[in-house]
């Protein structure tokens, strides 16, 4: 029969164990309110291009309706330039709205640079009745989606989130990409499609193509300190 010292320290032990428990629960919650407490940065004030800067052409992007709209004539980008950038991990929001035939596309980590499709990052196509057989919900030429899951002159959202070498896309809540960068991948000779940092730029791709951007806001995402255990996050919010 177990003596009383022993009773105690049984009850000792198991005590210790459940603070173990807790501090390490204590602990995963705090890595996943990480994300949760980063504050969203608007992009667009609704009015003016204050933190944008164009490249080739800038009389090709307007502001109407409070909505930036593209008018790729001639071809043009419009790249971030305000508070945040560069961006590394983050959650991308933005409303989209396309007229018939239309080309365009959302870039991240990218840079700016003066003329030319942009070199380096990713683009987040958009198009729903162009010619081109990648649709609105592709990572372009990485991950192409054949069907728009949206139609021209219709809002959408479109919802990008990068982590790593992760990369979610959802067009109204619906996960149309979920790729991740294979380790060791290199930087092609056309298109330096790696995941790394850099800024967001709009595209007004052809004189035909008239697309409009809205509520774009951006919430960064702190990674966990080196050696913890993330928890595992599913699918994009």
């Amino acid at each position: 029969m177990p003596t009383r010292r022993h009773k105690t320290a049984t009850l000792r032990a198991a005590y210790g164990r459940l603070a173990v428990f807790a501090a390490l629960a204590n602990a995963t919650v705090g890595v996943q309110m990480a994300a949760a407490d980063a504050e969203w940065i608007s992009l667009f004030d609704g009015t003016t291009l204050d933190g944008w800067r164009a490249n080739e052409a800038p009389e090709s992007f307007v502001v109407e309706d409070d909505a930036i709209v593209a008018r790729g004539a001639p071809r043009s980008h419009l790249f971030y330039v305000g508070e945040g950038a560069p961006f590394r991990d983050f959650e991308l929001e933005l409303e989209v709205r396309t007229g018939p035939r239309s080309n365009s596309g959302v870039y991240f980590h990218t840079r700016y640079q003066d003329t030319g499709w942009p070199h380096e990052g990713f683009e987040v196509q958009i198009n729903a009745t162009h010619s081109d057989r990648s649709k609105t919900g592709s990572l372009y030429h990485v991950v192409d989606v054949r069907n728009s899951p949206v139609r021209d002159g219709e809002w959408f959202q479109y919802r990008v989130r990068v982590e790593g070498r992760r990369v979610q896309i959802q067009v109204n809540d619906v996960t149309t990409v979920d790729y991740t960068e294979p380790e060791g991948k290199k930087a092609g000779q056309r298109f330096a499609h790696l995941l790394g940092e850099g800024t967001f730029a709009l595209q007004a791709h052809d004189p035909r193509s008239v697309v409009a951007f809205r509520n774009l806001r951006v919430r960064p995402i702190t990674r966990p300190p080196a050696g913890s255990d993330p928890p595992s996050r599913g699918d994009a919010p």
